[in-house]
């Protein structure tokens, strides 16, 4: 059994690789950090995405894009992390930024089993 500074450093590890997919990574990628029962609501108060196939879905309208996405703070407490980011989206001549921040709460494998969103519209940016 892992002890807490390893849970930490691992779900810290996690959040880096999954920023990291949000930057380059196909759909696949990014369902794979998520047990197969998860949740994932973004932004809170929006639908809430049950399972693989219902994330999957989610992560499908970013696909194809032009993403840009830079970690700003990041804080880990036992099997949740919280962090903002910033991910620049460009679509043709659209571009845009989004600065949320995110929980995740992971559960004793290392995978998402719940991720809320925190952001709204006053949280994009048009550029």
């Amino acid at each position: 059994m892992r002890n807490a500074a390893e849970r930490a450093q691992t779900n810290a590890d996690t959040v880096n690789r999954y920023i990291a997919m949000l930057n380059d990574g196909d759909v696949e990628d990014l369902v794979g950090f998520y047990a197969d029962d998860a949740t994932l609501e973004d932004p809170v108060g929006g639908e809430v995405h049950i399972g693989t196939q219902a994330i999957r879905g989610f992560y499908s309208a970013i696909a194809g894009l032009e993403r840009e996405c830079e970690l700003v703070s990041l804080r880990v407490s036992g099997n949740e992390a919280a962090f903002q980011f910033r991910l620049t989206v460009t679509a043709g001549t659209n571009k845009m930024r989004v600065e949320p921040i995110e929980v995740m709460v992971f559960d004793d494998a290392g995978k998402v089993s719940a991720m809320k969103a925190y952001w709204s519209a006053a949280d994009v940016t048009h550029l």
